[in-house]
């Protein structure tokens, strides 16, 4: 499927008149795929958890943040497929647009797919999304290590609106670090926090 085909949602959301949020090319960004992580503060603060899948970048909402504590097990809503440009986004999208609130880049990076199938063969990114688990290794400003997403509620089939857990691999300990306070934490872009980004934007 192309890229225009699977940025329709996207497309059909937004007013590109008022919002600065990119339309999407489909450029590639390089050769390894990428992730980025934005916080984000609409009608609920929550994080953005995008993974490169081809020529979009798959997406889910995730309320607390992804955790780097392996006991965390952190919701995560899927929502739609977002242009590769949209790793670079960060600014105030205006009220009464879709996502209306400010936008941060939390965390970026490479990451490398690690699913395999039952045989040890390795499983392509988006064929394990499809089954429900897929595992991958972040390589990112402050994430790093093996992730994995599994669908446990919902599906194509089902009609129940689906739901995934976003999980840190390895063993639960104490004194994790978390994820940190979404108000006081800075963008890896711009070094801002999500006020200074909001009052730059006021300024304008």
């Amino acid at each position: 499927m192309g890229g225009t085909d699977r940025l329709r949602e996207y497309r059909v959301k937004r007013d590109f008149g008022r919002t600065d949020e990119p339309r999407g090319t489909g450029a590639s960004l390089g050769t390894e795929p990428r992730f980025v992580v934005q916080i984000h503060d609409a009608g609920t603060l929550h994080f953005d958890f995008r993974l490169q899948a081809g020529d979009v970048l798959k997406s889910w909402s995730v309320p607390k943040g992804p955790s780097t504590d392996p006991g965390d097990k952190r919701l995560a809503v899927p929502t739609e497929d977002h242009p590769l440009e949209y790793e670079d986004f960060e600014g105030v999208i205006p009220e009464g647009e879709y996502g209306g609130g400010t936008v941060i880049v939390w965390d970026r990076g490479t990451y490398r797919p690690l699913s395999h199938d039952r045989h040890g063969r390795p499983v392509p990114f988006e064929e394990a999304l499809e089954r429900g688990h897929a595992t991958f290794r972040l390589d990112g400003s402050k994430l790093h290590g093996e992730y994995a997403l599994t669908r446990f509620r919902g599906g194509k089939d089902d009609g129940e609106d689906e739901a995934w857990l976003l999980v840190k691999a390895g063993h639960a300990r104490s004194g994790g670090h978390g994820t940190p306070d979404p108000r006081r934490a800075r963008s890896v872009r711009s070094g801002r926090t999500l006020a200074q980004v909001a009052a730059g934007s006021r300024e304008e």
